[in-house]
């Protein structure tokens, strides 16, 4: 890969293929029964890309009528406003063979202005990390984490966020925050950077499931070395109302390795979570210790059928009446003996030349010359 370094300055990444087909994704959890890995792309450090930088690429969807992927970066306007690519992946059931920037498109607020970074007004910048595109509207949802900063000098609390766009970027509308997850100084409500990371749709758009990255501070600890009591939440809202109508406790996996030194940051989490039907997911757990250079990533079958809707439970360490989601592993990427990085976004992508599902993964960077922007790409195996 080291290579690529070679194409700063250009938007088409290694060599051009013929684009893989439109078909639209069947996939289930029925079907899925594992994942065969294809190839793998990098696109170079913070490669620029019509006057921006495209690092911090946060989530993936396909775009089936017109063969391309929207691509959310979470850019807190700090190196170029908030904003979105479109690209092109050309690939095969036998080889991974570029990746084409295609479009850079500015996320706009109500008023019509970009959104400002936080020296300009903490308070407006957004965290952008999940976007995905409904065909059936024709328009572009995405979520921001919000921010939270309680210290003695400063404090700043802007509620994270699920908004519609225009494929052009103008706002629509947003969806209604439950209270459980509005930004407060006390230790209540979410944490800093562990809130909406994913987001999908039902299939006819009838629902959209978002994920909490890490527990509410009344939900429990953060996840641990060994721990098992790490609850955090899907919300499914109701497109037509843009309201929760349900909540549901989801059980993190422990945190992979130690950090260096002891102490140290360290984190599990949902990076981003990919709606297969009315109940069924696929979830990604992203394990990352300080001192390790790489993250480690779990997919997982999900299912909602017998959870509890805990929407009207405010804590889950007080009442723990309730029935968590079920899951189950589906691949580690340990699995590939490569170096994986900051997996935080996924999406079937069109139909094989096999006849078999694809399935992208892009991971964020960081805006980090220490990690990378890649994309991984898999065959589902029914």
């Amino acid at each position: 890969m080291k290579n690529l370094w070679l194409f700063l300055a250009a938007p088409l990444i290694t060599g051009v293929m013929s684009c893989s087909g439109p078909r639209k994704s069947t996939a289930t959890t029925a079907a899925i029964k594992q994942l065969r890995f294809i190839g793998q792309q990098v696109i170079p450090h913070n490669m620029l890309f019509n006057g921006t930088v495209t690092g911090g690429l946060s989530g993936i969807d396909y775009d089936a009528a017109k063969q391309q992927y929207y691509m959310i970066c979470d850019d807190r306007s700090e190196h170029n406003p908030a904003r979105f690519y479109t690209a092109k992946l050309f690939f095969s059931d036998k080889s991974f063979d570029s990746v084409q920037f295609t479009q850079v498109t500015t996320l706009l607020q109500a008023n019509g202005n970009a959104y400002p970074g936080n020296k300009v007004n903490a308070a407006l910048t957004p965290d952008p990390e999940a976007m995905r595109y409904n065909a059936g509207r024709n328009c572009l949802v995405w979520s921001s984490e919000g921010e939270r900063i309680v210290n003695s000098r400063d404090t700043i609390l802007t509620n994270p966020g699920i908004y519609e766009i225009t494929p052009d970027g103008h706002y629509i509308d947003s969806f209604a925050l439950p209270p459980q997850f509005r930004m407060q100084a006390s230790e209540n409500g979410p944490r800093r950077n562990g809130v909406f990371e994913g987001l999908g749709f039902t299939p006819g758009y009838r629902y959209t499931f978002v994920s909490l990255e890490e527990p509410r501070y009344e939900d429990g600890p953060r996840a641990g070395l060994r721990d098992t009591t790490a609850y955090t939440r899907l919300i499914k809202f109701d497109n037509n109302t843009r309201r929760a109508v349900a909540q549901y406790a989801y059980k993190l996996e422990p945190i992979a390795f130690p950090s260096t030194p002891a102490g140290a940051f360290k984190v599990n989490g949902i990076s981003d979570i990919l709606v297969l039907s009315d109940h069924q997911l696929l979830s990604i757990e992203r394990s990352f210790s300080t001192g390790v250079k790489d993250c480690t990533i779990k997919v997982f079958l999900t299912d909602t059928k017998d959870a509890t809707n805990i929407n009207d439970i405010n804590s889950l360490q007080t009442d723990t009446r309730f029935r968590p989601v079920t899951k189950s592993l589906l691949f580690n990427f340990a699995s590939l003996g490569k170096y994986i990085d900051n997996i935080e976004g996924v999406t079937f992508g069109p139909v094989l030349p096999n006849g078999h599902q694809s399935l992208i993964f892009v991971a964020d960077n960081n805006f980090s010359p220490a990690e990378e922007s890649q994309f991984f790409l898999f065959e589902v195996i029914p």
